[in-house]
């Protein structure tokens, strides 16, 4: 039995809350995620843990007995690194200490909710790559099987669609022809929304060769944000394809994409395809580009045959061969920083070498752990009463990441707050000077990293495929050869545990709990408005917005934790006395970013997940430009985010015509409004009254909108959808507007003077919205800002909300207005795009899993 079931299950909700809620220090955002997330529960949903201080204790439990066990086999130092000869042992008390208050080393999502967890059978892994999609039926089923058998046990998932052929080639069956790669995409992503894992949704990668035939429908599926909805997509870029852009060439298309004899060939123009992935990214974000030469040869595991990449997690930072896992561990870098954000403050780097070569440790421990994970899966579907047959897939699936696991014993060390610890020393993140201190932290991180890889190779054993002579094809071991010849030369003589050792992995959650920046990003906000959904129903509930679906929602304003440290530590309040002025997500600039990736690359042995996040009126020229860059300096992947691209405007179309129609709708209109223009009636509630907007058009643009409640001259026949807006002089020379239709019989009916059926507040916001319209700003935006007025009285956030819902209808084809609304809390401006992926500001949601 759990440690922590010794603890009543009596334990309340509301116990629990104000126990995690000391514990984070009033954080309610970090309280709830955790307790929604990690904290252990039973199967009926009784709380096990009161606070992360017992989750802690029972994961150092779990690695201290792998310890105890290794401890008892190693013996002899000789050979060892200095660090290794002098340390101590690695305890279960010294593991807590570590691992205490997320304050140096944090195990990711998968080992916080799984180990030590004898409620769920669960994987410990992170993130799996599945073999490839076997080009028949019966392997789009076996892969969609595959899928289903692994979110259940929490895992996020990839997987490559290349060996599929192109939609018309000929099969052998009733069909004749395939529908292709892209038809099956639904499929997959339809499973993964299907599966739920304990509240957490699945989380799937889908990647595709650019060589592929169906290369170009695979970039355009989900520019229609309806499709796809669970599963991120990411193309596999080679550098020929990169060379032929550059060089304005023509590229092959050929399926078998590595036939020397294919049997299917496409000539096309590199740069035109191009275009279309950069327009398709500077769209929605989507697909993202993943430079797969670099993933190849700068690789400490792929350039091993049978570890040769597949595909990627579905974050990219974990790049693997089809049927391998990877387990994810952190380090909070700000936790390194002594006297942060003062003049004495400086990075301890003997602690840092320290604790990292005991995480590494911990991370081979983390191997172990999920091979004993695995067995109670397996073992679990051998106790299933169902047919062997039934079973055959799943077992076969464990067994193969179980013998691939112990095989290759893949780890990936990361770290989070890195824009924290770089504030906390007092420097602007895109510096040369911070990037020479971020230079040290990944020298020291690898150094340590691999010197106990090695060690453990000494007292463990190596991994079972390591080979001196694949090794020296590795750009990565050519680059230790080249700068740390020590650890190359020990390297070659003893070999190393694990096959790979490091990523930058997506932290958004871990970095809640640990109140830090995520990862590698710099601060996306310093300070941001949460909402929280209330209860109108309750006299007391505070009622700050209402959505256009009439929820409402409490706003409050919360400021990234570690800028609250700047202000208690100095005492000053202004962002721009701060080392975070001018460096957030948006504000810092972008080769200084790519510079910082490229250099963390250099010295990680998988991939990092990250964003480069634009503003929103960037030009799909700069897209691209930012992209070439990455892969000239040498990045394997990177997400490049236009503010808005996943909830605002998002234009598809391509041929002369629609781009000549959407260049004239976002042209000023009419300098001189027309007597008589046409108009539509579009009916809505407003709270319990119902009201109607009559938008009057100029060309089939809306032009101006009045509204008003149906009652009075005003209540029109239900069936009265068409009109016209008529401007007329009164006596005194003021202007005025009458609304005419023709009846059922024919005859035009004159409703004379609109204004006079309006409140005047209304008429106002009205005629504001009108003069917005008259100056030609896209309809999407139009929406988009009328969403964002901050109007406090819930009877005209009702109205604005209906006036957004009447104008939606009139968004041209070809553009889409999206929300931002997050799935989990309902927070309307929710989400936000970080680490490569959409996440809740609000709830902690990552759309990555």
């Amino acid at each position: 039995m759990h440690d922590a079931a010794l603890i009543s299950k009596s334990i309340s909700y509301q116990d629990v809350l104000n126990s995690t809620l000391a514990y984070f220090n009033q954080d309610e955002l970090a309280a709830t995620t955790w307790i929604n997330k990690y904290c252990l529960k039973d199967r009926q949903g009784h709380y096990l843990e009161k606070s992360p201080d017992n989750m802690h204790k029972r994961m150092a439990k779990e690695f201290g007995k792998i310890e105890m066990h290794y401890r008892q086999k190693e013996t002899s130092l000789e050979n060892l690194s200095a660090y290794g000869k002098r340390r101590g042992s690695l305890d279960e008390s010294k593991i807590y200490e570590l691992f205490k208050d997320f304050k140096y080393v944090i195990p990711q999502g998968s080992v916080m909710f799984g180990l030590g967890n004898q409620e769920v059978i669960a994987s410990l892994s992170n993130c799996i790559v599945v073999p490839s999609v076997l080009d028949s039926y019966g392997g789009v089923c076996h892969t969609d099987e595959q899928l289903a058998q692994l979110f259940k046990r929490r895992c996020g998932v990839g997987v490559d669609l290349s060996e599929l052929r192109p939609k018309d080639a000929l099969v052998s069956n009733a069909a004749g022809t395939t529908t292709g790669a892209v038809s099956f995409m639904e499929r997959f992503s339809n499973t993964t929304r299907e599966v739920a894992q304990n509240g957490r949704r699945g989380a799937l990668m889908l990647t595709m060769d650019v060589k592929h035939p169906d290369i170009e429908d695979f970039i355009t599926v989900k520019q229609d944000l309806s499709k796809i909805t669970g599963a991120n997509i990411s193309i596999r870029l080679s550098d020929e394809f990169m060379q032929a852009v550059i060089a304005n060439t023509s590229f092959t298309l050929q399926w078998p994409i590595a036939s020397k004899t294919p049997e299917y060939t496409k000539v096309i123009e590199a740069k035109t395809l191009w275009q279309k992935i950069i327009t398709c990214a500077h769209n929605t974000a989507e697909p993202g580009l993943i430079f797969w030469d670099r993933q190849h040869h700068y690789s400490t595991s792929s350039v091993y045959p049978e570890f040769k990449n597949s595909s990627t997690n579905p974050c990219s930072e974990i790049a693997m061969q089809g049927g391998d896992s990877c387990r994810l561990i952190a380090l909070n870098l700000f936790s390194f920083v002594e006297d942060p954000f003062t003049e004495k403050a400086k990075f301890n780097f003997k602690k840092f070498y320290e604790i990292t070569y005991e995480s590494q440790r911990l991370m081979d421990d983390l191997v172990d752990l999920e091979l004993k994970a695995v067995k109670r899966i397996l073992d679990k579907i051998n106790a299933d009463p169902e047919p062997d047959a039934i079973k055959r897939n799943e077992k076969d699936l464990w067994n193969l990441l179980a013998e691939t696991g112990k095989k290759g014993r893949r780890t990936g060390l990361g770290f989070t707050a890195l824009a924290d610890a770089i504030a906390a020393l007092g420097l602007k993140f895109d510096t040369d000077t911070a990037l020479d201190v971020v230079e040290e932290i990944m020298k020291t991180k690898m150094t340590a990293e691999f010197e106990s890889s090695i060690d453990m190779a000494i007292t463990r054993g190596a991994f079972d495929a390591f080979n001196r002579n694949i090794e020296d094809t590795s750009e990565f071991v050519q680059m230790l050869a080249s700068d740390f010849p020590e650890i190359y030369t020990r390297m070659m003589e003893h070999g190393r545990r694990n096959i790979s050792l490091s990523t930058v992995a997506p932290t958004g959650s871990l970095s809640m709990l640990a109140q830090v920046s995520s990862g590698i990003e710099p601060v996306f906000l310093l300070s941001y408005v949460r909402r929280r959904k209330v209860n109108t129903q309750n006299e007391k509930a505070k009622v700050d917005f209402v959505d256009d679906l009439g929820d409402a929602f409490e706003e409050f304003t919360v400021y990234h934790k570690k800028f609250e440290t700047w202000m208690q530590t100095t005492g000053k309040t202004a962002v721009s006395e701060s080392p975070y002025a001018g460096a957030t997500a948006t504000e810092i600039d972008w080769k200084k970013r790519v510079e910082l990736q490229a250099l963390v690359q250099k010295y990680t042995t998988h991939s990092i997940s990250s964003t480069i996040n634009l503003a929103a009126d960037v030009s799909v020229d700069l897209v691209g430009a930012i992209y070439i860059e990455s892969w000239r300096k040498g990045l394997k992947g990177i997400t490049v985010y236009r503010d808005g691209s996943r909830s605002g405007i998002l234009v598809a179309t391509t041929d002369d015509k629609a781009e000549k129609k959407s260049s004239e709708s976002t042209a000023t209109l009419i300098a001189k409004r027309p007597t008589k223009i046409e108009a539509e009636i579009v009916r809505f509630n407003n709270e319990t009254e119902q009201w109607l907007a009559v938008i009057g058009l100029v060309d089939g643009r809306p032009y101006e909108i009045f509204t008003g409640q149906m009652k009075d001259a005003f209540n029109l026949p239900q069936w009265v959808e068409h009109g016209w807006v008529i401007k007329q002089r009164n006596e005194d020379g003021s202007s005025r507007y009458d609304f005419q239709y023709i009846d059922q019989e024919g005859y035009k009916i004159t409703i004379e003077g609109l204004s006079r059926s309006f409140n005047k507040e209304f008429w106002n916001y009205a005629k504001l919205i009108s003069g917005v319209l008259r100056h030609g700003m896209p309809i999407p935006y139009v929406v988009d800002l009328i969403h964002n007025l901050n109007l406090y009285d819930s009877h005209i956030n009702t109205w604005k909300n209906g006036v957004a819902r009447a104008l939606k209808r009139f968004v041209p084809e070809g553009a889409e207005a999206v929300d931002k609304k997050c799935p989990s809390c309902e927070d309307p401006e929710g989400l936000i795009y970080e680490e490569g992926c959409l996440k809740c500001k609000s709830c902690g949601y990552s759309k990555c899993g």
